[in-house]
């Protein structure tokens, strides 16, 4: 990529993110979400025909430097490499958020970020209770309905929830941004077992260097790319899992307008990396972590699938209401104006939705090579889509009755509590 995709001059005309049309439809929400269902819908379905070996096999086809440690299936490609592209795109967002964004006073984000925390929590002790009782070598997997997929979730939101107030929408995309920093904390942590430290010192320097170079007067892609590549590399190596590399190379990026230029770096990077993450990265994920083969796959109803299915769909409700309910009760923080604990009900269903993360996670959680049954692995996958699509039903059917009813009141807040 040249540097004259996004020009660096500190005049009016050149400082705007120069996006072409194609980058803008395919950044929207509804597109989002519409081709990330697309290429999930293609991998389940391949994956369930007598065509599914050759599924399996491309999937699983073995590509990369041996040397250097990255002989990957092209699986674990997309879930490694190309996640880390999403995971940057996530770490611009939240560096606007904790800057200049909801996140940056606490009076106001206060109660998304205590329902973040209620709406993690309250999904792992629903799988742990019910994988204690019937299969506890799962618990491994306690984290995979915690996470809530941004992309998704703003995508029903933006379809179904048109005309209601625009505080919900913040609310949501507060959440989900504080869960997926979570969700990042967890993945760096939990699922890391053995760190080479000298390979992640590599790695954070490489990091610190992106900062610098992201600094000066000019966004030099042929430096940038370059260290990015390089940091995730080592971070990689290191053992800790690669998509943090992009939370923290996002991280680096100004959130303020610098050097005279009217808008800030994240959003600029965000203009042109967010519609490589949408059209590429995230479908090609879904692509290969949602085929699973449901068909001759015995035991795929077990403790690890409904104990995923009832975290999205009933823990995340729990979670999110019960803890937004104690917050406003128990503290000065309250809800923004016009919206109340009813209001948010679609919205919790939705933060059901956990695809992307869950998927990983999953996958993470029972991959071969974790001693666990074959068969887990399918089985989380399962419940994570199953419980993905109920929530976005049942989300995406109270959000159209909400905006109905608020299309004619003038008092939602109110009326909605009936």
């Amino acid at each position: 990529m040249s540097d004259d995709v996004i020009t660096d001059t500190a005049t009016a005309d050149s400082s705007e993110p120069q996006r072409g049309g194609w980058r803008v439809w395919v950044s929207g929400d509804v597109q989002g979400g519409a081709i990330l269902l697309v290429a999930a819908l293609i991998g389940f379905v391949w994956a369930n025909t007598p065509w599914r070996e050759a599924y399996h096999s491309l999937v699983g086809l073995t590509v990369g430097p041996e040397s250097l440690h990255l002989n990957l299936s092209l699986g674990q490609w997309a879930s490694d490499g190309l996640l880390a592209i999403f995971f940057f795109v996530v770490g611009l967002e939240l560096k606007n958020e904790f800057v200049t964004g909801s996140l940056r006073s606490p009076k106001r984000a206060g109660v998304p970020i205590a329902a973040a925390v209620g709406g993690m929590a309250v999904p792992a002790l629903i799988f742990v209770a019910v994988v204690s009782v019937g299969d506890p070598e799962a618990l491994r997997g306690w984290a995979t309905p915690t996470a809530t997929d941004i992309a998704f979730a703003l995508a029903v939101f933006a379809v179904l929830g048109r005309g209601l107030p625009v505080a919900l929408r913040v609310f949501l995309m507060t959440l989900a941004v504080v869960d997926d920093l979570l969700g990042i904390i967890v993945i760096a942590t939990v699922y890391t077992e053995q760190i080479d430290f000298l390979m992640l010192v590599l790695g954070l320097v490489c990091i610190g260097a992106f900062g610098c170079v992201i600094r000066l007067g000019r966004i030099h892609w042929w430096l940038l790319v370059p260290l990015a590549l390089v940091a995730w590399g080592f971070v990689h190596s290191s053992g800790v899992h690669a998509t943090v590399s992009g939370v923290l190379l996002g991280f680096m990026v100004p959130a303020v307008a610098i050097r005279g230029e009217r808008l800030p770096r994240t959003e600029r990077m965000e203009a042109v990396v967010a519609p490589v993450s949408a059209a590429l990265a995230l479908p090609l994920f879904a692509f290969a972590s949602a085929g699973v083969t449901v068909i001759g796959v015995g035991h795929i109803v077990q403790p690890v699938s409904v104990g995923v299915f009832l975290g999205l769909v009933l823990g995340k409700v729990i979670g999110v209401l019960t803890t937004t309910f104690l917050v406003t009760r128990l503290t000065p923080l309250q809800l923004a104006d016009g919206i109340s604990l009813r209001s948010l009900l679609p919205v919790t269903l939705l933060t059901g939705i956990g695809f992307t993360v869950a998927l990983l996670i999953a996958e993470l959680s029972f991959a071969a090579g974790t001693g666990l049954p074959a068969d887990h692995l399918p089985a989380a996958k399962v419940g994570i889509l199953l419980g993905s699509l109920v929530a976005a039903i049942l989300g995406g059917t109270l959000l159209r009755w909400d905006a109905r009813r608020y299309g004619h009141t003038t008092s939602f807040s109110v009326d909605v509590r009936e």
